[in-house]
């Protein structure tokens, strides 16, 4: 039965194997390489920008496959990330065995594996990207003795040509149908590539935002992934965008991620979804309500709300999302089923009521526990982001909430239980804490907060250092105030950050 599983897997390498990716071995891949007659291989990772890199090796000798794969190979450390030195830059990038996929859009059979850095003494680089959510994940491990789950929401536009045939209501896309929806046909083809790389996918839908302007039509879409252990959400969102940058060259469409397009219209975000688990159970509901554990890492983000911007919101277009009276949270709160909080917790299925045998008459009612799908959604982040960091910054948050003395309390003040924005809401806007307003902010709250992450060694201060650096360059402190209004300069500046992250 497992066997038959695995091979109705949509990656090939593992419907090949038909074994859990988890243990593969580099005799597993060498023996896929020959039986499915690979002729190249591409080591891939992220860079300082956030976005994959690849570095391309042909295969004609299979001792040459089996140096690379043991050995990995030599990289320019300084090209990749402005906190290395060019004078000590050489770095090792070594394959994951358990990212391996077949490359969906080569022409070549070719074979692709995420890598993990080292440096010159065979260790991994402490401020790698991946290692760093590694090293989160085993602090949150040792102070909790829970493993953290994470899942995204990617959202997008696609851009084409504008016609005048089944045309959407502007700003009323959300689960929209073709014709009104033009790109679901490309989404679906994305959500597929997606999956061959490996990507766990919960769903995919028209999103809510959808205009016309200067003769194109910009469509958002939305692809939700399953919660899996966050490592591997972090590898999965990476490939994903990958996947849909490439289809849609291919295709001959433009896509962005980019968190704001034009005002008055639905910016796109990147929200992130946790569960906290151990052996197997979900530890964010207790009894069908949420559970203290979970409102333990609902303390942690609230505390460190404003300094996670500096990992989830990393241009200035960011904070043109980031405004009141949209879905998109300003005021640092949670709340249950409430889209205008910064942490939402979502409908978890708790009620334990078949309501598939509802829904069909013809079936016997049974018991039901869904409590696996329980999480809560982190709803600040957008495209911008470093997936890595992000992910690591938001298990540092979970974490600190279990090192809080006053976690419980600071979870019942920072509650809403109605729309923020209500007028039954007026006198509590000014109790909660703001969300920053400019990357100039943001880095200020790193600063005061870098204590939190550097701790246990999860983020080096060479890394903290360098985004607070990055972040205070684009001298935004007063930028959203000087420009809102001025159609022409926000114009220009979602130009020059459309295709970020």
């Amino acid at each position: 039965m497992e066997n038959e599983r695995l091979a109705y897997n949509a990656n090939k390498v593992v419907a090949f194997l038909e074994k859990n990716p988890h243990d593969f071995t580099r005799e597993d891949i060498e023996h896929f390489v020959i039986e499915n007659d690979i002729r190249m291989i591409n080591f891939m990772y992220p860079g300082g920008d956030g976005k994959l890199k690849t570095l391309n090796f042909v295969i004609t000798d299979l001792d040459y496959l089996d140096t690379i794969l043991s050995c990995g190979e030599r990289v320019d450390g300084s090209s990749l990330f402005d906190f290395i030195q060019a004078d000590s830059s050489d770095l090792y990038v070594l394959p994951r065995y358990s990212t391996a996929f077949v490359d969906p859009f080569a022409e070549i059979p070719t074979l692709c594996m995420l890598c993990s850095f080292f440096d010159k003494d065979g260790k991994p680089l402490e401020s790698a990207p991946e290692r760093t959510l590694v090293k989160a994940l085993e602090s949150f491990r040792k102070v909790t003795g829970m493993d953290f789950h994470a899942m995204g929401e990617l959202e997008y536009y696609v851009i084409e040509p504008d016609e005048d045939v089944y045309p959407a209501v502007d700003q009323h896309g959300y689960h929209e149908s073709m014709p009104y929806a033009k790109t679901n046909d490309f989404r679906a083809l994305c959500m597929q590539y997606i999956a061959q790389t490996g990507g766990q996918i919960k769903y995919g839908h028209s999103e809510v935002g959808n205009f016309r302007f200067k003769g194109l039509v910009y469509e958002q879409n939305e692809i939700e992934f399953l919660p899996v252990l966050c490592t591997e959400a972090a590898d999965q969102l990476l490939v994903a965008k990958w996947v849909i940058r490439n289809l849609a060259y291919r295709e001959g469409l433009n896509v962005t991620f980019a968190p704001k397009i034009t005002t008055g219209k639905a910016g796109s975000g990147l929200h992130v979804h946790m569960r906290l688990m151990k052996d197997g159970r979900n530890m964010m509901v207790n009894g069908g309500r949420l559970s203290e554990e979970a409102r333990k890492a609902i303390a942690g983000m609230m505390d460190l709300a404003r300094s996670i911007t500096a990992f989830g919101n990393k241009n200035p277009t960011s904070y043109f999302r980031l405004v009141p009276h949209q879905e998109a949270p300003t005021n640092v709160c949670w709340g249950d089923r409430n889209r205008s909080v910064l942490v939402r917790v979502p409908l978890g299925w708790t009620s334990d009521v078949d309501m598939a045998a509802q829904a069909n008459p013809q079936e016997t009612p049974q018991s039901v526990d869904a409590t696996l799908k329980q999480t809560v959604e982190m709803r600040s982040p957008d495209g911008s982001a470093d997936i890595y960091q992000l992910i690591a910054g938001l298990c540092v948050a979970c974490r600190h909430g279990f090192e809080m003395e006053n976690a419980l309390e600071v979870a019942e003040q920072n509650y809403v239980d109605v729309n923020i924005h209500a007028a039954a809401n007026a006198g509590r806007l000014d109790q909660l804490a703001q969300l920053p307003d400019s990357c100039w902010a943001s880095a200020a709250c790193l600063q005061q907060q870098r204590g939190i992450y550097e701790q246990y060694g999860v983020f080096s201060p060479a890394m903290i250092d360098g985004i607070i650096a990055q972040l205070r360059s684009f001298d935004d402190k007063t930028l959203r105030a000087d420009i809102q209004g001025n159609e022409e300069k926000i114009e220009k500046l979602v130009n020059q950050y459309f295709h970020c992250g």
